[in-house]
């Protein structure tokens, strides 16, 4: 998929108001991956995916990390009901594994299973060096891979978008149930009129 880059923002501005350099630097990294992924091949999975990171990342278009103390996210530590959920199994992995990305991934298993999906060498991997879900390649191949293959919740992309069908509401449930579904939907409207206008 390629788009005309002023074209592009030129919609974002008209749909979103005022963007800021730091938010143009973002959507470039995050646009270019998006324009290289040979998967993302309905316009309407990267509408969604852009307005899932809008809404994510808190309009910074940037990998973030959860936001919360060592105590909130003990709550994800090892013996605790989530933390078993999320394969924790060291003291410490709660924190260490905590939320990281443009999705953001919590627990050792979704650390693991994601490592091993985007094929990442021993010296990179997320179990090792979770900080890594914080560089936008690998926070975008987290995202594209998770959300096309329904590894965070086990709806994918193709659930809500394909063929004459679109629900940009309940592809909420790819990331996170129903909530803030209907502010997505409409962050994705735009954003897939945006790139309708702007594809080269």
């Amino acid at each position: 998929m390629n788009i005309n880059h002023t074209q592009f923002f030129n919609g974002y501005r008209a749909a979103f108001g005022t963007i800021k350099q730091d938010m143009v630097t973002g959507i470039e990294l995050l646009g270019r991956q998006m324009e290289a992924d040979p998967e993302i091949k309905d316009l309407r999975w990267a509408a969604y995916m852009l307005a899932t990171v809008k809404h994510e990342c808190a309009d910074t278009w940037r990998p973030i990390t959860e936001r919360g103390s060592k105590t909130y996210c003990a709550k994800y530590e090892t013996g605790t009901p989530i933390g078993k959920r999320l394969g924790n199994t060291t003291p410490g992995d709660g924190w260490k594994y905590r939320g990281r990305g443009y999705v953001q991934i919590t627990g050792r298993a979704n650390y693991e299973k994601l490592s091993k999906a985007l094929h990442l060498p021993v010296g990179e991997n997320l179990v090792d060096y979770p900080e890594n879900a914080l560089i936008p390649a690998v926070a975008y191949g987290i995202m594209s891979y998770g959300m096309r293959n329904g590894t965070f919740t086990g709806k994918k992309l193709q659930d809500y978008m394909g063929g004459d069908a679109c629900d940009y509401k309940n592809a909420r449930r790819i990331i996170n149930g129903v909530d803030q579904c209907e502010l997505i939907k409409g962050y994705a409207e735009k954003f897939e009129s945006i790139l309708k206008a702007s594809i080269v």
